[in-house]
C-alpha cells in the first residue's frame, strides 16, 4: 500500500520526496490530488456530520444514524455509468476486506428502480445494499455541499462522526490509494 501511494504521490509534484514522507500525517492535513480526482480532509477541517437515510434496493430501510461510530463509505452510481460498472468489482473488494473492521458500505442509486439496481449487483457480485434516490433525492440533497449530485460516480469515507473524510471523483483508480484512506479514517479514534 505505501509504495502505492508513493508511487501516486509523485506525480503530484516536481519534488515529491517531501509529500511522500509526510503523507502519513494526511490525517492531520488536507491533501488534493492535483488532478482533483481524490482528497483527504484531515479532521479538524471536516464539515458537520451527514444525517442520510431512505429505502433500500433490497427492501427495507438504512438510515445512517444506526451506524453512529462507524465510517461509512457512500458510493453515488447508476446501472447505465460505465465508470460505475469498471469500480464495481473494486468496491465490492474493499467491502469484503473492511466489513468485518466495521466499515459500513452503502450505494445511493440515482437513477435507476431497485430491480434494475439488484440486477446490477447481481451482475457485478455487489453484496452491500444501495440506498434509492432517483424519485426522492432526498439522499443527494443530504450530501449537498460534499458531493456534486450529477457527478457519478463519486465516492465518500465518512469518518466514525459520519464527516466526510475522504472523496474520489469520478472513477476509483487506485484501489492500494482507497484502502489506505480507509484505514486511516479507521484508525482515528471514534
Amino acid at each position: 500500500g505505501a509504495a502505492a501511494v508513493v508511487s501516486l504521490l509523485s506525480g503530484c509534484s516536481a519534488d515529491s520526496s517531501g509529500l511522500a514522507q509526510n503523507y502519513g500525517d494526511v490525517a492531520e492535513q488536507d491533501y488534493f490530488s492535483s488532478d482533483g480526482a481524490f482528497s483527504f480532509i484531515a479532521a479538524q477541517n471536516r464539515s458537520e456530520p451527514l444525517i442520510f437515510s431512505g429505502e433500500l434496493d433490497i427492501g427495507g430501510s438504512w438510515s445512517s444514524p444506526e451506524y453512529l461510530a462507524q465510517p461509512i463509505l457512500v458510493n453515488f452510481w447508476f446501472a447505465g455509468c460505465p465508470p460505475c460498472r469498471l469500480e464495481a468489482e473494486d468496491l465490492e473488494l474493499l467491502h469484503q476486506e473492511y466489513r468485518d473492521a466495521g466499515v459500513q458500505f452503502i450505494g445511493v442509486n440515482i437513477l435507476d428502480g431497485p430491480e434494475t439496481a439488484r440486477t446490477f449487483a447481481d451482475e457485478f457480485g455487489v453484496t452491500y445494499p444501495s440506498l434509492m434516490d432517483a424519485n426522492s433525492g432526498l439522499v443527494r440533497l443530504s450530501f449537498a455541499g460534499e458531493a456534486s449530485p450529477t457527478a457519478v460516480p463519486t465516492t465518500l469515507i465518512l469518518d466514525h462522526d459520519h464527516r466526510v473524510a475522504a472523496r474520489v471523483n469520478g472513477l476509483i483508480t487506485d484501489v492500494d490509494l482507497m484502502r489506505t484512506m480507509i484505514s486511516d479514517v479507521l484508525a482515528e479514534a471514534p
